[in-house]
């Protein structure tokens, strides 16, 4: 069964407490943390003290997704703050290998992630390191873009590696996904997916995860 990670980019940050209650209530997987630092993305968000609040109102893992230049300088803070998974993305990051390593030795799961005109190639001497691959379906940075038909195609062959390899490697889609287009998303393998305005703008959250969870592969 897909997963759904709410991304709290697009909650309201004045009620944001009652917003991941809400959230896990109305049956969500994961909290997705996105974190900007006006360099790696041309916007700014939160950092490691929020992250701690937010772990003390949910039980749910909490997807922390480092949009920052330089990650190494910051892991082993979210990791303290109690972040679960924390991505790191391969266009920021120098030092791959080590900095994928220096989440796992802070005992997080780690994770990688793409830009959308980013090749997949870039994966061929880390895929088997990590617990997931976050593919971007929108150009990293803002809330409420439209998701790129091609990540389709993305999806398909970096899911066609893993079970060709038999890596027990998750594929997370942040980007543009919504009812109307999550299904086809699903289709081609992905096992996570990111809401952010899709989820937190609508009437009913429950409703919303109940309409995508209908799609099974």
């Amino acid at each position: 069964m897909v997963k759904i990670a709410p991304s709290i980019l697009s909650a309201d940050f004045s009620q944001l407490g009652d917003e991941i209650k809400a959230a896990e209530e109305a049956g969500a997987d994961l909290i997705h943390v996105d974190i900007m630092d006006g360099h790696f993305v041309p916007n700014l968000t939160i950092g490691p003290p929020v992250v701690k609040s937010i772990k003390k109102v949910t039980s749910l893992p909490l997807d922390v997704h480092l949009m920052i230049e330089s990650p190494d300088r910051y892991i082993e803070a979210f990791a303290g703050a109690g972040a679960d998974i924390i991505t790191i993305h391969t266009e920021a990051s120098t030092h791959l290998h080590r900095n994928v390593h220096y989440i796992k030795d802070n005992g997080v799961k780690a994770a990688v992630s793409l830009n959308p005109a980013t090749s997949l190639s870039v994966l061929d001497f880390i895929l088997s390191e990590v617990d997931m691959v976050l593919l971007m379906s929108v150009n990293p940075g803002f809330g409420g873009q439209e998701f790129i038909p091609l990540t389709l195609d993305k999806i398909r062959m970096l899911k066609d590696v893993i079970r060709e390899k038999d890596y027990n490697v998750h594929i997370e889609v942040d980007g543009g996904i919504n009812i109307n287009n999550a299904g086809d998303v699903i289709k081609a393998g992905a096992d996570i997916l990111v809401m952010g305005s899709a989820f937190f703008h609508a009437d009913n959250y429950a409703e919303v995860i109940k309409a995508i969870k209908k799609h099974t592969r």
